[in-house]
């Protein structure tokens, strides 16, 4: 085997690749074994009996499709597991991604006017301290608080309805009171001058 070192050296920094890359011409070993400079190097590779190999590519077909299944949830089990559930998928990113949402919820309702400015710092401190494990949650609770707000509107509405009729019931019992009082004096008056006027 013929000792080719100084050539391939020389041929990948001339070719600016690494030694592997470089290719000699099997045919042509006795020229290339002569040329132990770099302008003799540089006329072989003008000549083609040294070129450089191009870069190997890795198909990643294999690596899309196997993307694809675990996107749908294969090659999850435990056998191809590697690392804690918490080095997996922490906790912190958990609660970060939480914290997101459900704030992202509520300042998209305040936009929108479903709930006012003193609402939406109350249930921020709520979303803070952790009460609410989803955003499905937080909309039921919402909705219910709604609901709640509307009621109690609802009731305080028909007890001021009711003191306002039971007020007029009482103006009008009394005014009827008044009258009667009033209509009973008349009669009295009236009967004493018909009294006077007998005795006259």
């Amino acid at each position: 085997m013929v000792q080719l070192k100084l050539q391939k050296r020389l041929a990948a920094d001339i070719l600016d690749c690494g030694k592997k890359r470089v290719w000699f011409d099997p045919n042509e070993i006795a020229d290339i074994k002569s040329a132990n400079s770099r302008s003799n190097v540089r006329k072989l590779i003008k000549d083609g009996m040294i070129i450089r190999k191009p870069i190997k590519i890795r198909s990643r077909f294999r690596w899309r499709l196997k993307l694809e299944a675990k996107r749908k949830g294969k090659n999850r089990g435990l056998g191809n597991r590697r690392g804690t559930a918490e080095a997996r998928n922490p906790s912190k990113r958990q609660w970060m991604t939480r914290m997101r949402v459900l704030r992202k919820l509520l300042k998209k309702y305040r936009d929108n006017g479903k709930i006012d400015k003193h609402v939406y710092r109350q249930l921020y401190l709520k979303v803070k301290g952790n009460v609410f494990k989803s955003k499905k949650n937080l909309m039921e609770h919402i909705f219910k608080a709604k609901e709640d707000k509307a009621r109690e509107e609802k009731l305080k509405a028909e007890v001021l309805a009711k003191k306002k009729l039971i007020e007029k019931k009482r103006v009008a019992r009394e005014a009827a009171k008044k009258r009667k009082e009033e209509r009973l004096l008349k009669e009295a008056d009236e009967a004493v001058q018909q009294a006077k006027k007998s005795q006259e």
